[in-house]
């Protein structure tokens, strides 16, 4: 949620926000109009209430009883605003950056820069789902027959793949040293700090998932409707709500955690999009990472968390682009999107395999999620979030390491946790 005075002093910016987020349907002018109202009246509930103990301390009963009265009236009218602007306010999406390009879906999208070399081969390059069948480690079939379109079974070897690349991970974010080689190959100025690893609730009531401003549209979630509650589509969704309703001090800052979850999404806006192999599933793993900074700590952390992302990509020399995501493509919490897409040579393009979300004070006002600044001063906290990985990096592994006889070669940096360096198709 933006702060409102922001918003009163600056309604062309939120003009153009809306404007360029495709949310022209809010209705700006009568969330002006109401904040007023509530201001005004706020003095008015202020000053009658200073009045009522200037009666109480001259003990005027009649006054009291007049002003009591008065008091009453004045709240419920406040009320009565309050009421009506809130759903308008959190209705209004966040600001973004200066350097987010303006667009109006992903077309609008630019590429800030790529690395690797992509990888040629003698034979024409399958897709990971003809990779993954014929191995026996993806079996989409079977999971339609139980499971119904966009779900898998990986099996085997593939299974061990995703673990050891989770493993690797899990290393490198637990471990100042290794997080330090980031941040000086980055040339970042940010606290090496490690991160904590938890195992968070895989549900989460629609009420707090709407507070991380993540519940609408509630058609690409899955809501149990009986017990309120939403599957998560991300770890963040219950790694951003741990300090809600909590003020924490400056020098617990920044407060970093990873989890490694299942990601539930209906992706209800993609029919027809996708429909084989693992690239949008309703069920996959995934490692988030979440940090609470300093607001001026904020924009840095998100570069931080984008060269955490690229680290992890290099080790596993998988080549890719770094994109900056545009207005009318970025999410509604988002002040500044990047995302990392791979390479895929089965398919003969990059796709989406990471992103990086930097929400500023947007989350931690509706979370009321606060920091308490050394000279007594407090202020929301500033959020990011980000994927380290997903099975996304899988499908990218399974394309371009795949050779002509249609084995798979594990990267070098996760041979120690596979234990062996190629996949092969297991005799039946």
């Amino acid at each position: 949620m933006l702060d409102i005075t922001f918003i009163r002093e600056n309604p062309d910016i939120i003009r153009a926000a809306l404007k360029n987020k495709n949310r022209e349907g809010v209705d700006l002018d009568r969330i002006l109009v109401l904040a007023d109202d509530r201001k005004k009246l706020a003095g008015e509930v202020s000053d009658i209430q200073r009045k009522r103990n200037e009666a109480a301390a001259s003990r005027d009963a009649e006054a009291g009883k007049r002003l009591k009265d008065e008091l009453k009236a004045a709240e419920e009218k406040y009320q009565g605003v309050e009421k009506e602007l809130v759903p308008l306010l959190i209705k209004v999406p966040n600001i973004p950056s200066v350097d987010t390009p303006i667009g109006p879906d992903e077309s609008g999208n630019k590429v800030i820069r790529e690395w690797g070399e992509k990888p040629t081969f003698s034979f024409t390059p399958k897709a990971h789902w003809d990779i993954g069948k014929d191995l026996g480690i993806i079996d989409a079939e079977k999971a339609g027959a139980v499971s119904g379109a966009r779900f898998v079974y990986l099996k085997g070897d593939l299974v061990l793949l995703e673990n050891a690349m989770m493993q690797y991970a899990l290393k490198t974010l637990t471990s100042s040293e290794a997080l330090q080689k980031i941040i000086d190959g980055a040339s970042l100025t940010v606290s090496n700090k490690a991160f904590v690893p938890v195992i968070p609730p895989l549900m989460i009531r629609s009420q707090v998932m709407n507070r991380m401003a993540r519940l609408d549209p509630i058609e690409d979630r899955f809501y149990l409707d009986k017990d309120d509650l939403v599957l998560i589509g991300s770890a963040e969704h219950t790694l951003g709500t741990l300090h809600m309703d909590e003020t924490l001090h400056e020098g617990q800052l920044p407060m970093r955690y990873f989890a490694v979850t299942p990601a539930f999404r209906r992706e209800a806006g993609a029919a027809g999009k996708d429909t084989r192999g693992i690239l949008r599933l309703h069920q996959f793993d995934k490692m988030e990472m979440e940090s609470f900074t300093k607001p001026e700590d904020g924009r840095a952390e998100q570069d931080f968390f984008v060269a955490i992302q690229e680290y992890l990509m290099q080790q596993l020399k998988l080549p890719y682009r770094v994109m900056a995501i545009c207005t009318g493509d970025m999410g509604f919490p988002d002040q500044r999107q990047i995302d990392i897409e791979a390479w895929m040579p089965g398919q003969d393009a990059y796709r989406e395999t990471h992103t990086s979300d930097y929400i500023g004070g947007f989350q931690a006002r509706r979370l009321n999620t606060r920091i308490k600044r050394a000279d007594g001063d407090i202020e929301p906290v500033h959020m990011n979030d980000a994927t380290a990985l997903s099975q996304r990096p899988l499908i990218a592994i399974l394309e371009n390491y795949q050779n002509e006889d249609g084995s798979v070669t594990v990267p070098d940096v996760l041979r120690a946790y596979m234990g062996k360096d190629k996949i092969e198709k297991v005799a039946a």
